[in-house]
């Protein structure tokens, strides 16, 4: 499954006050952000096995290069975004709203990482400094759910996902 989550790094009221800035202006979640775009391409227990960011005023088609890598070695799924005029990866399944729940995984992954490691707003000002912070979320992200994974390996995948929220405390 592959999505994309806007990261907000200033108040949309704030643009271009800063020559440092590295996000820029985009729609996320039906509303004006200043920042970037986060995409995780994530496999059937949860795990991220591929990530991009990009600045938020992209569409994402920017991340069809994601699904493309795994183009012999499954199917992927995403909403309608990511559908692209001058084609998609044969691989990629386009599912309308309401379709596919299986979708819902990422949007779950992405709310946790939202509540565990408060990434919904940043204040990083430089890429290198943003791209690194990203890496370390995405690896104590595939750490968590490892760790779940031994120490409830009874439990099934879709709850083992969901027990990350005691993480944040």
């Amino acid at each position: 499954v592959i999505d994309s989550y806007g990261i907000e790094l200033l108040h949309p009221i704030r643009e271009g006050r800063s020559a440092q800035q590295i996000g820029k202006k985009g729609k996320s979640n039906w509303r004006w952000i200043i920042g970037l775009k986060l995409c995780w391409l994530i496999n059937d227990t949860g795990q991220v096995v591929s990530w991009a960011w990009d600045t938020a005023n992209v569409h994402d088609q920017v991340f069809l290069p994601l699904v493309a890598a795994l183009e012999d070695q499954s199917i992927v799924l995403a909403d309608t975004g990511f559908n692209d005029a001058d084609g998609i990866p044969a691989n990629l399944q386009l599912c309308p709203r309401g379709t596919w729940n299986e979708r819902m995984l990422v949007e779950t992954t992405l709310s946790l990482v939202t509540t565990v490691c408060h990434l919904k707003k940043v204040f990083h000002r430089t890429r290198h400094h943003f791209q690194a912070r990203l890496a370390y979320v995405v690896a104590m992200f595939n750490i968590l759910l490892g760790l779940n994974r031994h120490l409830q390996p009874d439990a099934p995948p879709q709850d083992r996902l969901l027990h990350l929220a005691p993480f944040a405390l």
